[in-house]
């Protein structure tokens, strides 16, 4: 078995530095490639990649821009591994990590994986917090993640692995993004493949850096879901409608202290009270615990309303997506 690392990048040189110095670190003692695919960006990071050509087994693209997905197809066509490793490049791998996927891969091979993200110490509050709130089993990172089985689980793409078989019976990512990555484990899963977590083959993720970058990727997330019911409808589950739930919920607290009924809003305090107090005991910190609950509310809101508008176009009125959101589509 030789690992193909994918990774696609697009106008991020800095972090692409950060990751490539993690994987210098590695462990493992077999040989690996690594598969760097320039998404078509203005600000490349060629220059980088040539600083790790003694210590790293690097081959490097550059292509017109065409979204992640496309860009991870390409790496994918190109790689001369038959097992693929797919990172995001705001990444920081842990030097154990491709040891602990080979350990999983032994013990039980499945053509398809999918590991979990931390936050490193290093990370700004923000990004803590954020972090918090997308794997936290008290938020939608549990919906996403943590609360499926791990047998059945839909891998993400900043850290996944699929085999070559599998990429080629599939084809790969499609053209949505984002979901790209829970598109092709439902069509892994009809082709008759299985998908798996691996809980130690973990990542560092920074994801967003900001509020405003936050809210723009949490809400396009809530309008790709509906998409994909759409497409899956047997995958559909209850669970995907929590956040939207959650807010008009909140609306309804509010609206009935007009009827002096505030049981309903003295529920949603004592959750973010215990928000608060899990983010910040779990930090180490009181400030990134009052920084959780705004991640949170920023979650559940972006994701919310996302889904909802998503929920009444496409499945409520039958649109179709590519013309109704047509940012989420890239033309390969």
């Amino acid at each position: 078995m030789v690992f193909s690392l994918i990774i696609p990048v697009y106008n991020r040189p800095d972090e692409v530095d950060e990751l490539l110095e993690s994987l210098s670190k590695s462990d493992y003692n077999e040989a690996f490639e690594i598969v760097l695919v320039e998404d078509g960006s203005s600000n490349p990071c060629k220059s980088v990649v040539m600083n790790y050509q003694g210590k790293l087994n690097i081959s490097y693209y550059f292509k017109q821009n065409s979204g992640p997905g496309d860009s991870r197809n390409f790496g994918m066509q190109k790689a001369v591994g038959n097992y693929f490793i797919i990172f995001d490049s705001d990444c920081i791998i842990p030097s154990n990590y491709l040891t602990e996927v080979r350990k999983e891969l032994d013990r039980e091979y499945v053509d398809c994986f999918g590991g979990p993200d931390r936050a490193l110490d290093s990370f700004s509050d923000v990004q803590k917090a954020i972090n918090f709130a997308m794997t936290s089993f008290l938020t939608t990172g549990g919906i996403r993640g943590g609360s499926e089985k791990i047998d059945k689980f839909q891998p993400r793409s900043f850290n996944m692995g699929i085999s070559k078989k599998a990429f080629e019976a599939s084809k790969g990512f499609g053209n949505i993004h984002p979901g790209e990555d829970p598109d092709l484990s439902i069509r892994l899963w009809n082709l008759g493949f299985e998908t798996r977590l691996f809980p130690k083959a973990f990542v560092y993720h920074k994801r967003r850096i900001d509020w405003e970058k936050f809210s723009i990727q949490v809400n396009k997330f809530g309008k790709a879901r509906p998409i994909l019911n759409s497409w899956y409808p047997e995958h559909n589950k209850l669970t995907f409608f929590f956040p939207t739930f959650f807010m008009l919920g909140l609306l309804l607290a509010f609206l009935l202290l007009i009827f002096n009924f505030d049981l309903l809003l003295q529920i949603y305090f004592v959750y973010f009270v215990i928000i608060f107090l899990t983010s910040g005991i779990q930090n180490k910190s009181i400030k990134i615990g009052c920084l959780s609950v705004i991640a949170v509310w920023k979650q559940f809101y972006g994701y919310g309303t996302g889904f909802l508008e998503s929920f009444v176009k496409i499945i409520l009125l039958k649109r179709k997506p590519q013309t109704t959101f047509p940012n989420m589509f890239f033309k390969v």
